[in-house]
């Protein structure tokens, strides 16, 4: 099958040879024509599957036919959970679009919203956005959604994770009802369905890959190791592997610029990447890092998502995420588009347990290696794989502040303020009666 077979006019086939690419991706095949249609989508493909290309090259051949957007107005709107990937979508519209008389713009938090508010005044074909700067630009009337044709939601599962739903039903309750919705997700979990049924209509579902599975291509194996020693054991690793390019996962920033700072003090150039760089540092980090000039890039799970970076050879978890499904989308990094990688993992003895979540989750015990002169003095159990099915979670109730502060769901029995008020009304009781 080729990229002309799924009914692409030629600018954009043109864009697509430009950039490399001949034959279409599962998830491009199954997509592309069903968007082409005019239907609602539901795709459950993880990163590197192309999910990207699936649902921007059939944006722009229906936009490509239709009138510009006005002024203040857009056509199509496609939420993200993170900034990085938000700037990543952009940049394969961008791309892919080069041919084509379509305006697009990508808008996120952590930069000024004055050069956003500007750019969208003019009107936009393609609007890329993270829910947050979303509201806050249409809130400032920056931006309406009369004339929306097309609403995408990618990496919906993320959202939930990073707590946006709130934010994702604002921002439906005054998008049009009449509009065509794409739904991209890693997972099809119990929350993804619930969301999906207030957005897609009768949609074609498609998944490319099982649930919670790890790719074919990527070497996964862990190195039982102190905690204390996981910095020297990964210079090591580096040094005598000869790693010119590896994305290291921390669990806290804290940690990220501490491993960050020990690099650099070997002579090994790193960069962090989290939540507490500004904007311009996290993009800088990362270009360097695609550039070479960064051999090492350290970044929370807020990157385990939103980074593109072809052929990516090396993965490392320093620490293992709270998270077992965070595992699965951190080594999604490398083996992409059938390109080999590895995913290797520093474990600690009190790391045991989340071990056993992620070995559970993917359904295979992961090969262990211990490094001459790393063997841990605090011994990491023996693993026994879990074949029982995870239980669906239960959705947290919201907390709700209150005037005193105090959040619901907090107060212990008989302390709060109405247990209170009702022991002061049994006591009055009480004296009358006597």
């Amino acid at each position: 099958m080729s990229f002309a077979s799924l009914g692409l006019s030629l600018p954009i086939l043109d864009a697509v040879t430009a950039q490399g690419y001949n034959t279409p991706t599962p998830i491009q095949s199954q997509a592309i024509p069903a968007i082409l249609e005019g239907k609602d989508v539901m795709a459950a493909a993880q990163t590197g599957t192309g999910k990207t290309a699936g649902f921007t090259l059939p944006l722009l051949e229906l936009l490509s036919k239709g009138q510009r957007a006005p002024v203040n107005q857009v056509r199509a709107l496609v939420l993200t959970p993170t900034r990085e990937l938000a700037a990543q979508v952009e940049a394969s519209i961008t791309s892919y679009g080069k041919n084509l008389p379509l305006k697009s713009a990508v808008v996120f938090g952590g930069v000024k919203i004055n050069p956003q508010m500007m750019r969208l005044r003019q009107g936009v074909d393609i609007l890329v956005a993270t829910p947050g700067r979303l509201l806050d630009l249409y809130n400032q009337n920056a931006v309406r959604f009369s004339q929306l044709e097309i609403l995408v939601l990618d990496e919906a599962d993320r959202m939930l994770d990073m707590g946006f739903i709130h934010d994702i039903r604002k921002i439906l309750a005054f998008l049009p009802k009449q509009r065509q919705n794409l739904l991209f997700s890693a997972t099809f979990s119990n929350e993804i369905r619930q969301l999906a049924k207030g957005i897609v209509h009768n949609p074609v579902e498609m998944s490319v890959s099982p649930r919670n599975t790890t790719a074919e291509t990527v070497k996964q194996w862990i190195c039982p190791v102190d905690k204390k020693k996981k910095a020297l054991l990964l210079t090591k690793l580096i040094n005598e592997q000869n790693w010119q390019q590896v994305l290291v996962f921390t669990r806290t920033k804290r940690g990220a610029n501490q491993l960050t700072r020990h690099l650099e003090a070997e002579g090994i150039q790193s960069a962090a990447i989290h939540g507490n760089k500004s904007q311009g540092a996290r993009t800088r980090a990362l270009a360097d890092f695609k550039a070479g000039t960064v051999r090492i890039l350290v970044a929370t799970d807020i990157a385990a998502r939103g980074l593109d970076i072809d052929q990516l050879p090396q993965v490392v978890n320093f620490d293992l995420p709270n998270v077992p499904e965070d595992y699965v989308h951190r080594i999604g990094r490398t083996g992409r588009a059938g390109a080999s990688g590895q995913a290797v993992s520093l474990v600690s003895a009190d790391e045991f347990e989340q071990l056993s979540d992620i070995e559970r989750l993917i359904q295979k015990l992961l090969t262990r290696e211990i490094i001459e002169g790393f063997d841990p003095v605090h011994s990491l159990p023996e693993s026994r794989l879990d074949t029982r099915p995870f239980k669906a979670k239960k959705p947290k109730k919201p907390k709700v502040e209150h005037r005193d502060g105090q959040r619901s769901g907090t107060h212990k029995q008989g302390n709060s303020p109405s247990s209170r008020n009702r022991n002061r009304s049994r006591s009055r009781s009480a004296a009358t009666a006597k």
